[in-house]
């Protein structure tokens, strides 16, 4: 009986070891260096395009032709280029189109994707329908001649309605929005229709103040959109006066030289600093208005990322 004892093997015991999670461990300075150092240069990669532009455009005529065309630093930086583009009264007219181009579409193009996308993320009978609809144009684009046409006969042409219209919808920015409206609990919903508010005033009082970040995100991108884009004024505008600032840089780009005709002046800084000048200008406006939308920008770009 002693030696059973003696040789009894004892029961196994369950060792339980907390171990924090792998991204609560403090990264090793290796890691950390490497880290630093990938960023840095991807910084740099994004910094070094638009360092050279500004500097491109601040240069005088030697250093350019000393450079060969670009300068990463300019020895005798002046705004010549500048003072050439404002001089002439197309900058100026360009920059306002683009202005009232961005303000009006973003606004509208945010009232049919918000109201179409709350109206579909509700349990009705149309939206189904409506959602399919949507997806199909994601898959089959119109094509370049039938929308021609149709801003035609619609009588658009040479209108700065022709550049708003057509991009007031954007499908993916529906679909987007019209999951984050999904995610909204029901019973809020519920609790304000019981209380005798009608679906604008959920939309307005409930709804949108629990979305500003996708509002955000969804409006910067339609911004973003209707300030570069110049294709539809290249379709459908002759009038030079209605031309954005973003067809008016292209054609800089384009014609080099013949910048200075399209200005009205007769003696010009280089083709490249004026071009130069022209990008940095059509930058600015766009690049003023982010660090206002950067807070809710970034929280709605991670929105959905994380269930529960």
């Amino acid at each position: 009986m002693a030696t059973t004892t003696l040789f009894k093997k004892k029961p196994r015991e369950l060792s339980y070891n907390p171990k924090r999670p792998v991204w609560k461990e403090r990264p090793s300075a290796l890691y950390q260096t490497v880290k630093g150092v990938i960023l840095v240069l991807f910084s740099l990669s994004i910094l070094a395009p638009i360092m050279l532009v500004v500097s491109t455009s601040l240069a005088d005529n030697e250093q350019l032709v000393r450079a060969g065309g670009f300068v990463m630093w300019p020895e005798r930086p002046t705004l010549e280029a500048y003072e050439t583009i404002f001089r002439g009264p197309m900058v100026l007219q360009s920059l306002g189109v683009s202005l009232f181009i961005t303000a009006v579409g973003t606004i509208l193009a945010l009232f049919v994707t918000i109201t179409m996308a709350y109206a579909t993320s509700r349990s009705v009978l149309f939206g189904r329908p409506v959602v399919l609809a949507v997806l199909f144009t994601l898959l089959f684009a119109p094509g370049l001649i039938p929308s021609f046409l149709m801003i035609r006969e619609l009588g658009l042409l040479d209108s700065i309605w022709s550049l708003i219209l057509p991009g007031i919808f954007g499908a993916f920015n529906f679909v987007v929005m019209r999951s984050f409206f999904m995610n909204i609990p029901g019973e809020l919903i519920e609790s304000a229709r019981i209380d005798g508010a009608n679906d604008w005033q959920i939309l307005w009082r409930i709804v949108m103040p629990l979305s500003k970040a996708v509002i955000a995100v969804v409006g910067l991108f339609y911004a973003v959109g209707f300030w570069n884009s110049f294709f539809n004024a290249l379709l459908y505008i002759n009038d030079h006066s209605k031309w954005p600032i973003q067809l008016l840089l292209r054609n800089f780009v384009v014609q080099g030289s013949g910048a200075a005709d399209q200005l009205g002046i007769t003696t010009t800084p280089p083709p490249q600093s004026i071009q130069m000048a022209v990008v940095v200008v059509a930058l600015v406006p766009i690049l003023m208005v982010y660090p206002f939308l950067q807070k809710h920008f970034a929280k709605g770009v991670i929105t959905g990322a994380v269930k529960g």
